[in-house]
């Protein structure tokens, strides 16, 4: 069975590897283009691309997939199957055709909810309890196809999306293993998606501003939604700053008005959020370091009785 593998960020790159080491062959593998990162803006190979060098696998990085010389090299290959995940491009009829087996996608979500480029983070921050990854066969609608695999993962409360990113890579790169097995004993089975769908669009800017601090659950689902990437902001009198590791806690301990921090101590800053208060465990303030709420306090840079938000 000859595979070609879509893919670039980490959590592909992760996917591929295991795919490799189970003793899968891929004739080749296509990522974005090599971008430029970090303040020196350096161009730095994507991580799927690091992978597959490693393996000696071929890399064909073209701005277009669907048509012109990335297309010609993915025809050339002559795929049985293609795998993508998180590859960051849509494919067209033109490549979904190809491949004799189909086009494959994993989806970290249990479809059809969470359509789209952040189920992670849409889930965290909707305050679901449970997730999973899913493995169906590409068409041309978002995330439509037929599902081949489904694997559910419960959402614990104390996950953030660095920690649930994590959890769900294993799971997924187990259960891609599984389903490549599958395919190769002719044990392949699709079923339509069944449910009501929900969609996760693209991470925008003013999703990361918490605006409303009347709601604590809110508040705590969208700090671990975006925790430790790119961090979700606050305005510290006047200073659009990010917070991390958020929990709740109980009303009893300081009441203030909504956004105040009612108290600050080796826990963190509580924040007065509503029927409920917040902790919250780190801030980084614009030009700074993430640090403990107590040391900013030492610091002069933030007091009990601020108010956060307007």
């Amino acid at each position: 069975m000859k595979i070609v593998f879509m893919g670039t960020p980490e959590f592909a790159a992760a996917h591929l590897k295991e795919i490799v080491e189970s003793g899968n062959k891929v004739a080749g593998v296509f990522s974005q283009p090599d971008r430029p990162k970090g303040r020196g803006q350096k161009v730095e190979p994507t991580p799927v691309k690091t992978v597959a060098t490693n393996y000696g696998i071929p890399v064909f990085q073209p701005e277009k997939i669907n048509s012109d010389e990335g297309f010609e090299k993915l025809s050339e290959l002559s795929p049985d199957i293609i795998v993508v995940v998180a590859f960051g491009k849509l494919l067209k009829s033109g490549v979904i055709n190809l491949p004799t087996i189909g086009c494959f996608n994993v989806h970290a979500s249990l479809l059809p909810k969470y359509r789209g480029a952040a189920p992670i983070q849409r889930a965290i921050e909707n305050g679901e309890t449970k997730t999973g990854i899913t493995i169906f066969k590409i068409d041309e609608g978002m995330d439509t196809g037929a599902i081949a695999l489904k694997r559910e993962l419960e959402i614990h409360p104390s996950d953030s999306f660095g920690s649930l990113y994590l959890k769900l890579a294993e799971l997924g790169k187990k259960t891609l293993v599984h389903f490549l097995e599958r395919v190769k004993e002719g044990r392949l089975e699709l079923a339509p998606q069944d449910g009501i769908p929900s969609f996760a669009p693209k991470i925008q800017p003013e999703d990361l501003v918490i605006s409303d601090l009347s709601d604590a659950a809110k508040v705590v689902n969208k700090i671990r939604a975006y925790d430790p990437q790119p961090g979700a902001r606050v305005s510290v009198e006047g200073r659009i700053s990010k917070v991390f590791g958020a929990s709740l806690k109980c009303r009893n301990e300081g009441k203030g008005i909504v956004g105040e921090i009612v108290k600050i101590d080796d826990r963190g800053m509580i924040v007065s959020c509503g029927a409920e208060n917040v902790i919250i465990s780190l801030v980084q303030f614009p030009g700074k370091k993430p640090m403990r709420p107590k040391d900013a306090l030492s610091g002069r840079l933030i007091s009990e009785g601020i108010i956060l938000g307007g």
